[in-house]
Parts: structure tokens; C-alpha cells; sequence
């Protein structure tokens, strides 16, 4: 016989079989039980999560010769043939293939007519959203009045883009993404059954890769089988994936935490000596920088077991929670950068030095590396280092820049120093107005670091209330750009060579 693909052979045919679907499937089984029968439904979610196989199953549950019940036989010709693909009375549309009017007018005159062998005459389509507005309208009076021999299974990738005249005559069900080990265990099943062996590593892999799509999960492990020679392993699955040795991702972060930049940098060229895709890379370590983050605020809820475990244990206790916020913006948007660096491996490196050069505390943006390539202190630069002690403590007097640039502070909060404005100071509370386009920089942690700061340079406890409006234009950083603009030599620049400022690189110097 010919070799049929996973994703075919061990598609589910009843409701038992299905899996991370279960919200949906107790629900269409008390209305079969129950008789509680909608005439149209619709199934909504990402790709590879069930929902045509769940269409399926449930015109098994209508039209099984044994009766309407949410346990098919699967046994009697009905069931077979559906199972087949060949029932005469479940009609499958591909909305993405017949998107225009006139076809959907055709299938609605054709859906007059009496079951030729089935119970219901079902009618499956597939991405629904992508009929024309036209064939919506086309569908609305029977939706509204339907033969009591029809039943609509709508399917679709994008709810939004149907119009609600539709959705209010649908029963409504979204389909939820699997989580990777819910599809892991079920690719193992799979695997026992076909007498193949894999590592739990590699299924885990093959399962985060997948992205909640059991559909994709299955192609993957086809994929790997024939890769790996049958027997599914974790070497051989990084290899097919490009995957990444977390190893790497672990050993970045710890010289972040130490602020090695000559270790950090050592680690990311090695990673090109071995091929490794950077897009993917900073992927990984943003996802392994979410787990730090859920290790320090709920370590029960991570896995901190073995080698790694111990690993990743270490920098939630080591790394502050405001790095590790850092650490996880600038993935991100290092990722969304990518396509504009010179190449990946800039775009990565970039984006490492950059976690460095922002990082709260001691490493400020003039203090990269602590050590140059052989691991010597790097020179100072006549770079002014801010010294709290060094900085005699005293009274306000109003120039709410200049204080907010001498303040010990680092990456986050001194952003939020230096982009708020004075409102008021009455010698115990402080009033912050910050613009709208900076309140993700209010967060209360980031607030308290500045509370922490202000309290240390005035000597004494002080209250911080922050509000969200727009400024006047005296914060630190309008003062770093205006005197940046009024600067001979970059007014020279911007009138006889046509430079620009970009205002959102500026920064008040520390």
C-alpha cells in the first residue's frame, strides 16, 4: 500500500480522539445528546487545530445510521463514507476557491433538495471569510430560514472579517491553540503506535515549532522520521529545525548578568561559526527570557529541574526584575529590526550590546564593557560616571532636568526620569506629569525605583505621584534636544548638508 501521511492517518474521528479542544466538544456533545441541534455553526481558529476535522465529526454525529448521538458508531455506511470523503450528503466548499456570488447562489438552490442518503444534508465551508460580500448576502435568507434537512458548518481562519448579520445567525465556537505539551504527548502516542522511537526532547521541540498547530506538528514529525532514519532524536531534530542549543541562550544571559561583553560577543560569533539562524535566535532568548521572568514572580509554575533548570533557578535570583524587562523589549524589538541590519549577525550583536549599554545600575550606556578582548578594564573616556555619594545632598531648587540626569538611576526608571516634567514640589510630595506616548515607562516598579532615588539624594522619605498628560516641553530629554539643535556644528549639518535630528535617539548625557 502506499504510505499515507501522518497528518491523514491519525486525524481524529470522533470527539474521544480529539485533542485540546475540550471546551468545544463538551459543548456539541450535550446539544447532540440533548437534541438541542443549531442549523449553522462556526468553528473559528488557527490553522491546524481541528476545525474541519471537527466539522466532520459532527456530520458523523448528525447522519450516523444509529441515530443523532454525539458517539458515532463509525461503523455503519454513513460513517465510513464520511471518514472516506465520498458521503454524498456533506458537501465541502472552499470558500477561497468560490468566492462569488453566483456559486454560493447555486449551492443555496441546490440545498432545497432532500437528503439523497443521509439524515442532514451538511454543508462544510472552509474560510468562509473570504466570500465576497455578495455571496454573504446570497447565504442570509437561508441562514435566517433554513430547511430543517440543512445544517451549516461555517470554518474559518479570520471571524473578524465576517459580517455580523452572518455571525448572530451562527452557533460560535473558537478553537484554541494546543499548548506544545499537549501536542507532544499525542505525537508520543503516535510514535508508540507506529513502533518508532524518539526522545522526549525531540517531541518537545517538534511541539514548540508547531506553534499550537497539531496539522503542523505531525507534518514536522513526518519530516523528522525521515530524517533521523526512523529513529526521532534531539541532535537530529535541532539539525532538521535549525534549532538552537539552549546552552548558548543560557550562556548569553550569564554574561549579561555579569556584564562580560567580550564573553557575550564570544558566545554570538561561535553561534555563526555553526550557522545558526539570528532570527530564530532572538526568538529563543526572548522565550527564555519570559521564563527568568516567571521563574523570579512564580518559581513553582517552571520547571527548575536538571542541568538547565539550575540554570535558569540562578538568573531569576541573579538578574533584576527591570533587566529582565529590558532584556525582553529589546529581543523583541530586535527581531522586528532584523531586516534592516547590514546582516543578522549585526542585527544580533546589535541588539546584545545594546541590552549591556542599557542595563540598570552600574552599566550605563558609556560603560559597555567592563573588559576590552583580553579581559582588561576599558579606559575612561572622560565620560562623567554618576557617584551618589560624591553628590552633596541638598534642597530642590525647581530644575527638575537637571536633576533627573544626576540621579543614580538606570535603563527604565532614569527613562522615566527624563522624560517627565515637574508639575509641583511642596518638599514632601512630587508631582510627575508624563506625556502619553511614555506611560508604558510609568509602571509602579519603575515609579519606586525613582521614589528609591529621589528619597537617597534628598535624605529624606519622599511621596512620587505621576499623571499622564502632555508636557510643556521642560523635561530632560526636550532639554538635551534643544541643545542639540541650537548646536553650531549640527546646524551647520541640518542647513548646508540637509541632516536631520532624529529626536528619539537623542539622550541627556549621564
Amino acid at each position: 500500500m502506499s504510505y499515507q501521511v501522518l497528518a491523514r492517518k491519525w486525524r481524529p474521528r470522533t470527539f474521544e480522539s480529539l485533542v485540546g479542544q475540550e471546551h468545544v466538544v463538551k459543548a456539541l456533545r450535550h446539544a447532540l445528546d440533548e437534541k438541542r441541534l443549531h442549523h449553522a455553526y462556526l468553528f473559528s481558529g488557527t490553522r491546524g487545530v481541528g476545525k474541519t476535522t471537527l466539522a466532520r465529526i459532527l456530520a458523523k454525529c448528525l447522519n450516523c445510521e444509529t441515530g443523532i448521538s454525539s458517539r458515532p458508531c463509525g461503523k455503519c455506511s454513513a460513517c465510513v463514507e464520511i471518514d472516506s470523503g465520498r458521503f454524498v450528503d456533506l458537501i465541502e466548499v472552499d470558500a477561497a476557491t468560490n468566492t462569488k456570488v453566483d456559486e454560493m447562489r447555486q449551492l443555496l438552490e441546490n440545498s432545497v433538495y432532500a437528503p439523497t442518503r443521509g439524515r442532514f444534508k451538511v454543508y462544510v465551508i472552509d474560510e468562509v471569510h473570504m466570500l465576497s460580500t455578495s455571496a454573504f448576502n446570497a447565504m442570509l435568507k437561508t441562514l435566517e430560514e433554513p430547511p430543517e434537512h440543512i445544517k451549516f458548518i461555517l470554518a474559518t481562519t479570520d471571524p473578524q472579517k465576517i459580517p455580523v448579520t452572518v455571525l448572530s445567525r451562527c452557533l460560535q465556537f473558537n478553537l484554541k491553540q494546543m499548548p506544545s505539551p499537549a501536542i507532544a504527548d499525542h505525537l508520543g502516542k503516535i510514535l508508540a503506535e507506529e513502533k518508532t522511537s524518539a526522545e522526549g526532547a525531540a517531541l518537545a521541540l517538534l511541539a514548540d515549532c508547531a506553534r499550537g498547530s497539531m496539522r503542523d506538528a505531525l507534518s514536522l514529525l513526518d519530516q523528522a522520521i525521515a530524517y533521523s532514519g526512523g529513529k526521532v532524536t534531539e541532535q537530529a531534530v535541532r539539525s532538521m529545525l535549525g534549532a538552537i542549543d539552549e546552552t548558548y541562550l543560557y550562556s548569553i544571559l550569564e554574561g549579561l548578568a555579569r556584564g562580560d561583553a567580550a564573553a557575550v560577543l564570544a558566545i554570538a560569533e561561535d553561534m555563526r561559526s555553526r550557522s545558526i539562524a539570528f532570527d530564530g535566535a532572538l526568538q529563543d532568548l526572548g522565550a527564555l527570557v519570559h521564563r527568568v521572568a516567571l521563574a523570579r514572580a512564580a518559581p513553582d509554575a517552571v520547571d527548575s529541574t536538571g542541568g538547565l533548570g539550575e540554570r535558569l533557578a540562578a538568573l531569576a535570583r541573579t538578574l533584576d526584575p527591570e533587566e529582565v524587562q529590558l532584556y525582553y523589549q529589546i529581543a523583541i524589538h530586535g527581531r522586528q529590526d532584523l531586516p534592516f541590519a547590514p546582516d543578522e549577525f549585526a542585527g544580533f550583536t546589535m541588539a546584545l550590546l545594546r541590552m549591556l549599554a542599557f542595563a540598570p545600575g552600574t552599566r550605563s550606556a558609556g560603560e559597555l564593557g567592563r573588559s576590552g578582548p583580553a579581559g582588561s578594564k576599558r579606559p575612561e573616556t572622560g565620560k562623567r560616571v554618576s557617584d551618589p555619594q560624591a553628590v552633596a545632598r541638598g534642597a530642590f531648587d525647581g530644575d527638575w532636568p537637571k536633576l533627573a540626569n544626576s540621579l543614580d538611576l538606570g535603563g527604565i526608571a532614569k527613562q522615566l526620569a527624563q522624560v517627565s516634567e515637574l508639575k509641583s514640589f511642596d518638599g514632601e510630595t512630587l508631582e510627575l506629569r508624563v506625556p502619553p506616548s511614555a506611560k508604558h515607562l510609568a509602571e509602579k516598579n519603575f515609579q519606586d525605583k525613582l521614589r528609591g532615588a529621589l528619597q537617597e539624594r534628598f535624605g529624606k522619605p519622599v511621596r512620587l505621584a505621576v499623571t499622564i498628560s502632555e508636557t510643556t516641553g521642560n523635561t530632560a530629554r526636550d532639554r538635551a534636544a534643544s541643545a542639540i539643535s541650537q548646536d553650531a556644528f549640527v546646524r551647520d549639518l541640518v542647513e548646508n548638508l540637509d541632516a536631520t535630528i532624529v529626536e528619539s535617539s537623542i539622550k541627556p548625557a549621564q
